[in-house]
């Protein structure tokens, strides 16, 4: 399949409606891996965080992550569903070097949780209800690096490197039900309910859901059907997605994609296919496996699982306020538009600004600083605003500092680049660089005298009445002290010295 065979979107529509299904992995935030005591550090050397059980050695029997069942149930209640009251564990078996073991602890037939839903709020307003089959844990694989090849794929390396450290890091797969409906807005409505999966996962505590770490990933399946047909077609599955842009346009490409094998005539092959980020394309994979091919059989080394109905009960109280009612409680709060506040949930932003609010400054300062020089150096950087090293007590600080009038804008952006630089908190940063505001009126009063005596034709023209042209004095008032003096009373002072009224 080559682009010249994709057909537009529009004319793709026009004649099928997508079906999407979404797998979401989310890489639980537990201290120790799901079986075992082996740590889930990052950044550890390879395989020296493994051991008989996780490598799956003759005679090591797992025992179950008590915090993993837990946040289960907790993504579970969160997510409206039904938590079983018995279930096990299964092994899904296949033969593949990173999966040490040859075979997944997971579950089948028996999930922890299902029939729920999650509702998304697409950016018009519009509320989309997207239905969860199941969300059921499992382990991870471990990673495998393939070297010598062009691509850092399988096909044209010369060999590969196993690092079993992520083998059994405990996972949630949250798998949804058909959804249907979304019509020309799928790959928005797909977009949405990642984003929205993610915000609801990072409020549980369970995990910080980073898709770009891997701790979230999603698979992405579509199928068309042309309108007026109730049988689904046959389904694509694309692996691994790990963004949320890359979530949209994966749809927005397999629809286009699809639609162009079904309009000449093809078939459609149901297989897994690999996103590229570079141009929006996807590429075929392996053909797919049925879930026969797997050999699933119960799991004979790990007793059930039996969630006592009042401790799933104490678990449901304890759930936090959900993030679309708390961002619309907060839109009200803050006083916003709807387009405001997306401005702050494309950023990335709502979360350190409410830390920030909580440290003491007000919503607007807030806002500002995190929407404004924070927002443009994570673009520069290429990085989430999170991943900023400034915490939101020194954003505060800086607000503060503004707010008193020890620093300007000017003077408060460059304590921000010396606390993202490692040279300590705001005050460490005003101290060191020497950044206070000049309003001493001793040495504002030199600055003066000397911006009146090197401009005598402006002084001149602010002695005639022409008061506007006070502010070239203060500009050069402002040069001289390197941006430190306070504007205000600067301008003051030159209207007293040049004896006019302002």
């Amino acid at each position: 399949m080559t682009v010249i065979d994709l057909v537009s979107y529009e004319d793709a529509l026009a004649s099928f409606d997508p079906v999407m299904g979404l797998e979401v992995h989310v890489e639980l935030g537990t201290a120790t891996k799901m079986f075992c005591g082996c740590s889930t550090a990052l950044g550890a050397e390879p395989n020296s965080q493994t051991c008989p059980v996780c490598l799956g050695l003759p005679g090591a029997l797992p025992v179950v992550n008590a915090t993993g069942v837990e946040s289960a149930v907790r993504i579970g209640l969160a997510l409206h569903c039904e938590i079983a009251r018995w279930c096990r564990f299964a092994r899904k078996n296949y033969f593949y070097p990173d999966m040490p073991k040859n075979f997944q602890t997971s579950q089948y037939d028996e999930p922890i949780a299902f029939n729920g839903y999650l509702d998304v709020q697409l950016e018009d307003g519009e509320v989309f209800r997207v239905e969860i089959e199941r969300a059921h844990m499992e382990e991870d694989t471990g990673k495998s690096t393939h070297v010598g090849g062009a691509t850092g794929r399988i096909h044209g390396a010369s060999h590969s490197l196993l690092d079993y450290n992520r083998a059994g890091i405990p996972l949630i797969e949250i798998v949804t039900k058909p959804i249907v409906g979304a019509g020309e807005r799928a790959p928005e409505v797909a977009r949405a309910y990642v984003a929205e999966l993610r915000e609801l996962i990072r409020s549980l505590g369970v995990s910080e859901a980073r898709m770009e770490m891997g701790q979230m990933r999603c698979d992405v399946n579509l199928s068309l059907r042309p309108h007026g047909r109730e049988k689904f077609g046959t389904r694509s599955e694309t692996k691994n997605v790990n963004s949320l842009r890359s979530v949209e346009r994966a749809v927005r490409f397999e629809v286009r994609r699809h639609a162009g094998v079904l309009s000449s005539g093809g078939t459609i092959v149901q297989e897994t296919r690999h996103f590229h980020e570079e141009d929006g394309s996807t590429t075929s994979g392996r053909v797919k496996e049925e879930a026969e091919d797997y050999r699933y059989f119960p799991e004979p080394d790990l007793v059930p699982v039996a969630p006592d109905p009042a401790w799933v009960e104490e678990l449901r109280v304890s759930l936090p306020e959900p993030p679309r009612v708390r961002r619309n409680r907060l839109r009200e709060e803050w006083g916003l538009t709807a387009h405001e506040m997306q401005s702050v949930l494309n950023a990335g932003a709502l979360d350190p600004i409410v830390a920030t609010i909580e440290a003491g400054a007000d919503q607007a300062a807030a806002r500002k600083w995190w929407l404004g020089e924070l927002a443009r150096r994570a673009n520069e950087q290429g990085v989430d605003l999170i991943a900023l090293p400034i915490t939101p007590e020194q954003v505060a600080r800086v607000a503060e500092l503004v707010s008193e009038g020890t620093l300007n804008d000017k003077l408060a952006r460059q304590v921000i680049e010396g606390v993202l630089a490692g040279e300590g908190g705001p005050d460490e940063v005003v101290a060191g660089r020497g950044l206070a505001i000049v309003s001493d009126d001793g040495a504002l009063g030199t600055a003066v005298d000397e911006a009146i005596a090197a401009n005598p034709a402006i002084a001149d023209k602010v002695r005639g009445g022409k008061v506007a042209a006070a502010g070239a004095l203060v500009g050069a008032v402002m040069k001289a002290t390197r941006g430190q003096a306070d504007a205000a009373r600067a301008r003051e002072m030159i209207l007293e010295r040049l004896g006019v009224q302002g």
